[in-house]
Formats: C-alpha cells, structure tokens, sequence
C-alpha cells in the first residue's frame, strides 16, 4: 500500500505548496537511495489545489526527483486510489484553503463541489496529515477549526509544524505559537522550518530542496526541511 500524507490548513499561503514539494523531494531522496539510478521514483506529489503552484514549480524543475500530478479536476474514483499507486512508496498531496461560510456548525465546513469533494476523498485514504501553522495570530483561529472540524471527527493522525518563521523578528510569537498549540493538546513537530529567500524563489530557479547548494544559508534552509522530514518518519504522527 501507498503511505499517503496529506498537508492541510483552512487558511492559505501557510506555505503547503511549498512543503509538499520539500517534503517529498527529500524522501524521494532518502527512499531513492541504494537503488538502482534509473529506476522511476518511488514518491509523488499530488496536487488538489486549483491554483496549480505545485504543478507550475514542478515545471521550472529540470531534473524533478518524484512525480507530480495535477489532480483537482481529475475524477474522484482515480483519487480514491492514492493508496494504492503501483510502484509508489509515498504520496504528498498539497491541498487548497478554503472559505466556512458556517465557522460554529456542525458540518465540516468544506462546502459543495468538485473541489470539497475531491478532498474529502484524499481525506478518507490518507493515513496521516500534516497541518502547517505561521507564528501569526491570525492563522490560530483557521488552524483550530482544522483540527476540529476535519481532523478530529475522522479520526486522523496528524502533527502541526511551525512554518516559515522569521528568525530575525525574535521568539515571542514563535514561543507564543508554540504554547496556542500545546495548550490545545496537538502534537508539535519539534523541527521549526525557518524563513529562507531561497524557499521563496526556489520555484523561479528551478529547484527544490534537495537540490540546493551545499554550503552557507542554502545548507541551512534545506536542512530544516530535512529535519522535519526525518523527524516524521522517526516519530509519526498521532491522532
């Protein structure tokens, strides 16, 4: 079976693009080695985004290490198979924000259409989420709603993670962050993904993660990715 990991958050530019393109070129990486170099990768990233940003930085990419595939639109029987992909390890599925036109109701606020329903799809063959949050005030209150009205009532396993903190704007946030999510019992990543340029403009160069330089501030952003990546795989996720 196909380890599917989806990145979710109601609110967007928390930078899921961003991550689903990170997180699955460094375990195509860590997966990929050993075997044999021509051999197809063993992990995708699925896109069930509209806007597309995943698909048109995976066509910046000369040498893209996983498969990526645009799918908002693709017919909710093919989706219901991600965990099930031959040849395919892991799945990455970057996912839209979306607007609760209901925030206290009881529903789980995705709405009607192809678009709610193509995630709740993913949501129901996806072993494990991912929930990026910004050291923002403003993201606490979309991210809550996450967990509680989609997360929580299926049951899923998920882990928040700090997201593109600005090291330069100091601690308070980020350790305000922190305790907002602690406080709520939800599982936090201990890997901190910091804000880098090169994270920001890696899709106009051509590159992702893996492929940055070796050395400097380019070494130091992608160990952050690498660093989540690895720390996942070690610990999971929890319900």
């Amino acid at each position: 079976m196909t380890r599917v990991v989806t990145l979710l958050n109601q609110k967007g530019g928390v930078g899921k693009s961003t991550a689903t393109v990170n997180l699955a070129a460094v375990r195509a990486e860590r997966l990929s080695q050993g075997r044999d170099e021509d051999a197809q990768s063993p992990v995708a990233a699925i896109s069930i985004d509209p806007q597309g940003s995943a698909q048109w930085w995976a066509n910046q990419v000369e040498d893209l290490p996983f498969h990526l595939i645009q799918a908002h639109d693709d017919p909710l029987e093919w989706l219901a198979q991600l965990n099930n992909l031959p040849t395919i390890d892991e799945v990455y599925v970057d996912t839209a924000g979306w607007f609760d036109l209901d925030p206290d109701g009881a529903g789980d606020g995705l709405g009607n259409g192809h678009s709610a329903d193509a995630l709740r799809t993913v949501l129901d063959v996806t072993d494990e989420v991912l929930v990026p949050i910004l050291t923002e005030p403003l993201c606490f209150d979309p991210t809550a709603r996450t967990i509680r009205k989609i997360l929580e009532p299926r049951q899923l396993p998920y882990r928040v993670f700090i997201n593109n903190h600005d090291s330069r704007d100091g601690t308070y946030w980020l350790n305000q962050t922190q305790e907002f999510v602690r406080g709520r019992d939800w599982p936090l990543a201990e890997t901190v993904v910091r804000h880098y340029k090169l994270h920001t403009n890696a899709s106009n160069d051509g590159v992702v993660v893996t492929q940055y330089k070796k050395t400097g501030k380019a070494a130091n952003a992608a160990a952050d990715f690498y660093n989540l990546a690895d720390e996942l795989m070690a610990t999971g996720v929890h319900s």
